[in-house]
């Protein structure tokens, strides 16, 4: 029994110093940005391997600081944008979505994993755009002429939420994980709202706002004010007719009530 507890530590012992022990590091970058993978523990000895999603793209020897990178390695992705420090740290220059993934470093001297980086490359974000919502009942709805409906959009996005905001209370979000996507999300206030609406495209670093402007966006119709406008013209008619006749019957009264006083008096 002992001779297994001593057999498993052993193991254990042995698979922690080839494979390492440090976590997966997540680190985020804008597309176009340089970003650096920083390695720990290193010894000037050593011979520092890098690779990307299990291809060896570069190695450094650390005492007589001489790189080699591996242009063709990975489809030939990070031809001419790799470097090395002399800490053995990499460099990625403009960045490209295609870079996200698993990087690993290792010590080929000790047979040891140093550390492993996350790589996640975010698109440059769009700004939102709001356009109103043309309602084919708006000349006939009396609750549409009090309300504007809103479509907030952004095309060719991945990895992103859109948003609507009421002030700093979310209203309604959707996100999608899926690249070269076109993302919409309605929204409908009052035409006499005064509290503030926003629009707001994010991902894990970065994001854009377009305010909403409700004068400008929930203008009425033109064929629902020339409803509007040909609907009071009607009411002020049909009252001017009807004080017009109200004035004749009057008339007419007063004109037989006067001759019949005359009749009596004769």
């Amino acid at each position: 029994m002992i001779d297994t507890f001593l057999f498993f530590c052993l193991c254990s012992w042995s698979l922690a110093g080839v494979f390492g022990v440090d976590a997966v590091q997540s680190v985020s970058v804008t597309k176009g940005d340089s970003v650096t993978l920083n390695v720990t523990d290193i010894q000037t000895n050593d011979k520092i391997e890098w690779r990307f999603r299990q291809r060896l793209i570069a190695e450094i020897n650390i005492k007589n600081n001489e790189s080699t990178f591996y242009n063709d390695s990975a489809d030939g992705r990070f031809r001419d944008r790799l470097k090395l420090d002399q800490t053995g740290s990499l460099i990625i220059t403009n960045t490209r979505t295609t870079d996200s993934g698993l990087y690993t470093v290792t010590s080929s001297t000790r047979n040891t994993l140093l550390n492993t980086f996350n790589l996640s490359v975010y698109a440059h974000l769009p700004v939102p755009v709001i356009s109103s919502i043309s309602s084919q009942n708006s000349s006939s709805s009396s609750s549409s002429q009090q309300n504007c409906s809103l479509l907030c959009s952004v095309v060719n996005v991945g990895h992103v939420t859109l948003s609507w905001y009421k002030g700093n209370s979310l209203l309604s979000s959707i996100s999608v994980s899926d690249l070269s996507i076109s993302l919409s999300l309605p929204l409908e206030v009052e035409h006499q709202d005064n509290n503030t609406y926003s629009c707001v495209i994010n991902n894990p670093i970065r994001n854009q706002t377009t305010h909403l402007n409700i004068s400008k966006h929930c203008q009425l119709h033109p064929d629902c004010i020339c409803c509007c406008d040909t609907f009071e013209a009607v009411i002020r008619l049909v009252f001017a007719v009807v004080v017009g006749v109200a004035a004749v019957a009057v008339l007419v009264y007063d004109i037989r009530s006067t001759r019949s006083e005359q009749h009596g008096r004769d």
